[in-house]
């Protein structure tokens, strides 16, 4: 098909808008997207038409709602390729993900001595839940060093796994330097160790395809509002036999089977991690949001933003003191210009309307490694065009002008 970037920009409202006077050119994707109008018009829909709680009650509203629930659930093991709906647990985003499975997995499987591997380019939810978990066992956090270009160092990874290793927690792609990690090969080292694997894919799911049985992955986690779905909601896949044998993270209301002063037994796969109400609204636009970007097909969205990355690297390249960190594999690049703080550079780009990330981006380690305390950011989604990088670029020489 036809990549139709004026329909497509026409599907999110907020684009039009002008800050300072200026068009809007928004360059924060990585933070967060912009949503479509489906998405919104979905939840309006569910507010106005639909709304009751979902899964327990008898009444048609409840089992209207229950079937979009869950219809959603299907949307969503369809996207990822995971092999059942047991798989798909709701949660409300990444982070939740991660620490429900610190939680569980470190209640069940990990002791006194025992170590976790994550990656120096992590972001604090991949690591900050696993260091919780060291502290309550008394296990250790061992990390993937990486070279000077932002690249793990893979012989080093595998000198790390051992007999004490229970689990390898890595990024599909850095939020801050766009590099695209070897997932495959860092799955197949930890199986050929007998050690399970949890991706991080917040950064990858809204630009690529993710297949979960060709990753072969024992854990995925990704947040409903990068990829265009509300904020609030998000998806921890698991391999059925891996959440068979972990335990609830939450106890209350849908996660139980039954209940007595005596004991509880729980619920069947995935409701067992799913205490109390879910947000059954944003799980319903969250699948819509994944039908609008299959839609438009999730290779010609890897190719627009591709082509965007390079273009924008390019161009960005020509400007003098113009410094690069990481291979902006994926839509995400991440400079400093000559002297001129990040702070300073973001704050004054926003006055020209252009919005970017500034800071260390909720990666203070892998900015320890860097040698800086923090860079701007300019990250890119479906919608981004050619003529907001030349806003960006055309931004930047103005502000550097001023130093």
């Amino acid at each position: 098909m036809t990549y139709d970037i004026n329909k497509i920009r026409e599907d999110f409202p907020i684009l039009s808008r002008s800050v300072y006077g200026k068009p809007l050119v928004y360059l924060d994707n990585g933070a967060t997207t912009q949503k479509p109008r489906c998405v919104v018009e979905a939840m309006v829909d569910e507010y106005y038409n639909v709304n009751a709680n979902v899964h327990r009650g008898v009444h048609f509203l409840s089992q209207q709602a229950t079937d979009l629930h869950e219809a959603s659930r299907e949307t969503v093991r369809r996207f990822i390729n995971a092999r059942s709906i047991s798989e798909v647990v709701f949660t409300r985003g990444t982070t939740e993900s991660i620490n429900l499975l610190a939680f569980s997995f470190g209640e069940a499987f990990v002791g006194e001595g025992d170590e976790i591997v994550v990656s120096t380019m992590e972001h604090h939810s991949n690591i900050v839940p696993w260091q919780l978990l060291c502290q309550r066992k008394g296990a250790k956090l061992r990390v993937i060093p990486m070279t000077d270009e932002g690249r793990l160092c893979m012989d080093e990874y595998e000198k790390l796994l051992n007999p004490r290793t229970r689990i390898v927690c890595c990024a599909h792609v850095s939020n801050v330097m766009g590099t695209v990690n070897p997932v495959e090969d860092i799955i197949r080292i930890a199986h050929a160790h007998d050690v399970p694997v949890l991706i991080d894919g917040a950064q990858s799911t809204p630009h690529f395809s993710v297949d979960m049985q060709a990753l072969d992955c024992d854990f995925f986690a990704f947040s409903g509002h990068k990829v265009y779905a509300p904020t609030g909601v998000g998806v921890l896949y698991g391999k059925e036999e891996w959440l068979d044998k972990l335990p609830p993270y939450q106890g209350g209301g849908d996660m139980i089977k039954t209940v007595s002063f005596e004991r509880t037994t729980f619920n069947a796969l995935p409701y067992k991690f799913e205490a109390g109400t879910p947000d059954y609204v944003a799980t319903h636009a969250l699948a819509r949001a994944l039908d609008y970007v299959s839609a438009i097909g999730m290779d010609n969205i890897f190719q627009h933003e591709q082509s965007l990355t390079r273009y924008a690297r390019q161009q960005m390249s020509q400007i003098e003191g113009m410094k690069f960190f990481g291979p902006s594999d994926d839509a995400v690049i991440s400079f400093q210009v000559g002297d001129i703080h990040h702070l300073d550079m973001g704050t004054l780009l926003d006055r020209l309307g252009i919005a970017v990330r500034t800071g260390h981006h909720c990666a203070e380690p892998l900015m320890r490694r860097l040698g800086i305390e923090g860079t701007c950011r300019a990250s890119f989604a479906l919608y981004n065009t050619t003529e907001e990088v030349d806003a960006l670029v055309a931004g930047i020489k103005r502000v550097a002008m001023m130093f």
